[in-house]
């Protein structure tokens, strides 16, 4: 298998009100939730950096189409990471996380290994890592 992802999809419990937050809250592009002509197909697809997105489907047609039960859902499990260019940045961003209505988890910090970072939860709980990291520049 080659290592490539181009697709992130999260399982969430209200496709709307998910949509509004990453497209009215954080600014993502999106065309809207497509596909509710189909029963479980209702998704909305946000670009990310080139040749990458970030999908976002109600939870149980999720769980309908991988052939598993809709389990609760840990925040811990994973985060999705954001890395910029400054701590300015990271600032600026958790600002507009908290704006957008993100629980913030973990406010923007030094951290131990020489950089800064924040974490912040999106309306369904999925945790998300704002993050300035020094040793990356010029990469």
């Amino acid at each position: 298998m080659e290592a490539r992802i181009t697709v992130i999809t999260l399982g969430v419990d209200d496709l709307e009100r998910s949509v509004k937050f990453y497209r009215d809250g954080l600014g993502f592009h999106t065309k809207g939730i497509i596909g509710t002509e189909f029963e479980h197909g209702a998704v909305a697809f946000f670009d990310l950096q080139s040749g990458l997105k970030l999908a976002l489907w109600n939870r149980k047609d999720l769980a309908h189409e991988a052939k598993v039960p809709v389990a609760v859902s840990s925040p811990g499990e994973f985060t999705l990471g954001h890395n910029v260019n400054s701590i300015v940045e990271v600032d600026q961003v958790m600002e507009e996380a908290k704006r957008a209505g993100a629980v913030i988890t973990d406010p923007a910090h030094e951290t131990f290994w020489g950089g800064y970072s924040g974490h912040f939860q999106d309306p369904d709980g999925h945790l998300w890592e704002v993050v300035y990291n020094p040793a990356w520049e010029g990469e």
